[in-house]
This record gives C-alpha cells, structure tokens and sequence, in this order.
C-alpha cells in the first residue's frame, strides 16, 4: 500500500466512572483514584464491583457533550465535512432494555433503538457529518475504529475523523460476564497472583484524527490486527503476540523503541496470563507496562479509545501510570510499574482483545513541538 499521509490526534474528551475529563482522568489514574464500586441495580444474584459514570446528564445527554467537546476544542467550525466512527459493543441495548423493564412487554420495543447504528443515528441528529460508520467487534471495537480512521486519513481518502468509542451498562452485559463467571467484587488488580477478575464499566471516549498536526498532538504511527478465532471467549495463549508484530511492522520500528504497554489487563485468570506471556516473548528490552482498568473498569466497546487518550496523555505528561491494586506479580518477566514514574517516553503501545480472538495493537508516537 502505498501511504503518503501522517495521522494525528489532535483533540480527545471522555467521560468515565474515573472522570468526566480528560485531564482528571489521567490524574486519578496515576495517583490510584478508582472509579469502581459495587452495585446491585445490574444484578439479581450478587453485588459486582462495576464502573458507572457519575453524572446528573443522562448517557445520551453526556453523548452530545463529549463531541460537542471536541468541536470547542479543535480547529473545526462543524463536523459537515468530517467521518464519524463509532466503536461500541452493545449499542442502544441500554435503552431498549430500560424500555422493558419498564413495561414488561418486549412489543413495546423500539427496534430502531436498540441496533448498533442506533448511536451514530442519535449523535447524527445533533451534528452533521460527513458521513458515518460503525464497529462492533466486541472489546476491540473502538481501537478497530481508530485503525480504520488511521487507514482512511492515511490515505487521504478524509482529512479528519471523529472517532467515537462508547458503551453504556445494562443488566444483560453485566449478567452476561457473571455467566461467565468472571466478574470481582472488588476492584480488578491485573497481572497479580490473587486476581479474581474484571469489572464491566462505561465510558464515552471522542477523538479527533487528522492528517494535519496541532499543538500538542500525537501520531497514530502504527496499527496491528490479528484474528485466530481461537475460543468464543478464551483467548489464544499466544494471539495477541501477531497483533503486536505487526504493529510494530506497520510503524516500521523495532520493538525497543517501545518505552511503555498500555495492557489489554483486564484481571482475568486467561487474559493476562496470556497477554504477559506475548509481551515477554516480543518486548525483551522490558518497556513498562501497566493496566489502567483497575481505575476505569472494562468499558468494552469503548476500551481501545479510551485507553488510546490514556496513552496520549502518557506522551504528553511524559509519565507512566503505576498498576494500582498490584501487590504479587504473577509474571516477574514483566516491567510493571507500581508506581507511577516521570521518564522519557517517545512511543507507546495499547492493546486491546475481544472475544472470538479478535486482537488489536495500536502504536502512538510522541509529536516534536510545532
């Protein structure tokens, strides 16, 4: 392929049980704030740990607020010329499940309500895009999401992309992990011995892409796939490695110039067991890793977006996040942090994997000042 453009980040805004901002999020990350608390409203049977945006704004009405955000923040008068994508998991199963409840009859269902695209279509009727698509790849959905707008941009195809990843709870995702059987009470501590397991949460997570750099940008310089298909929910044992590699093939560098891993973590017995066991196998130079899910919970759909202003704001702060919750390294091969460290940081990796061994390995550079 033959590629001419760079892309870059130019303007990030979020909303999380964490915070409902950018820069505070990045905050109580560092400094171990978690977002995570138990609650009985998704579940009949227990009191799971989960992560709920605090707000007085309903999820839709935080929807709008985050792009509109991002137009306050951003170079651009309106989004009429720019690309949405979408990355979520559930879509508007929230809404269709409350309408239920509500009820007690499924007839009273606004089928429109509940697909996939329902989201672009609620965001559509406040702004103007270009136009719009949407991912659904369960846990990967959002950083597939910011992978196509890399290619498109990359291309020259758009010259700026709305990249927004988001997911809302509701009883049939958290009942659905609890079937699963991999649900804490507690806030997740991965990559730890005593880890008992994840917390689902929500998060709306907007990033503008552009061909054209602003002031404190960050490059997306490098964007792996990989899909074994290996298990419906356990992942390849060494999967995530492919993704990785080819990251780092796609950003044309060695992995040494990797200096931090924002880690896929959830706190499952399987996931980090096997993601240690690839970071090891493609990263011996050691980068620091960590897991920030201990802070904002697994928020599915939106993981790979959020996590990718996580990893900008490692690059701007120059600053790595400790993985709150540690105390026994299960993998002692691992460089994980456990407390958070002021250091040079130039390139950092996030990963994301998803359900069916779908993978997906994102790289960002950090951007010399205009």
């Amino acid at each position: 392929m033959n590629t001419k453009n760079k892309v870059f980040i130019t303007a990030t805004s979020s909303v999380s049980c964490a915070s409902d901002n950018c820069n505070e999020l990045f905050s109580n990350i560092c400094e171990g704030n978690s977002g995570i608390k138990n609650n009985d409203k998704y579940s009949y049977e227990s009191c799971p740990a989960i992560g709920k945006i605090k707000s007085e704004k309903s999820f839709y009405e935080n929807l709008i607020l985050q792009c509109q955000n991002i137009l306050d923040n951003s170079t651009l008068d309106t989004f009429e010329n720019t690309l949405l994508v979408i990355g979520s998991s559930v879509g508007g199963m929230s809404i269709t499940e409350n309408d239920y409840f509500k009820n007690g009859d499924y007839k009273d269902i606004n089928t429109s309500t509940h697909n996939i695209n329902s989201i672009a279509d609620f965001i559509k009727k406040e702004f103007d895009f270009y136009d719009d698509i949407t991912f659904s790849t369960a846990c990967t959905s959002s950083a597939n999401a910011i992978g196509y707008a890399h290619e498109v941009l990359q291309k020259g195809i758009y010259k700026n992309v709305l990249v927004v990843g988001v997911d809302s709870l509701c009883k049939t995702t958290v009942g659905g992990f609890l079937s699963l059987g991999v649900l804490s009470s507690n806030p997740c501590k991965p990559f730890d011995v005593n880890r008992d397991g994840m917390n689902v949460s929500e998060a709306i997570a907007c990033l503008l892409i552009e061909t054209k750099s602003q002031e404190n940008s960050v490059e997306i310089c490098g964007v792996g796939y990989s899909s074994d298909a290996y298990h419906m929910t356990q992942p390849h044992p060494d999967g995530s490695k492919t993704a990785m590699q080819n990251a780092l093939k796609c950003a044309n560098i060695e992995f040494d110039k990797i200096d931090y891993i924002n880690a896929h973590g959830t706190g499952t017995i399987a996931n980090d067991e096997s993601e240690a066991n690839s970071i090891c196998e493609v990263f011996t130079n050691k980068p620091y890793v960590s897991s920030t899910k201990s802070i904002t919970g697994h928020t599915l759909g939106a993981a790979g977006a959020i996590e990718a202003i996580i990893s900008c704001k490692v690059l701007q702060n120059q600053m790595v996040p400790k993985n709150t919750f540690l105390n026994e390294k299960e993998n002692e091969e691992l460089n994980l942090s456990q407390e958070t460290i002021k250091t040079d940081v130039n390139y950092v990796l996030s990963n994301s994997f998803a359900f069916g061994g779908n993978n997906c390995s994102l790289i960002f550079k950090k951007v010399m000042d205009l």
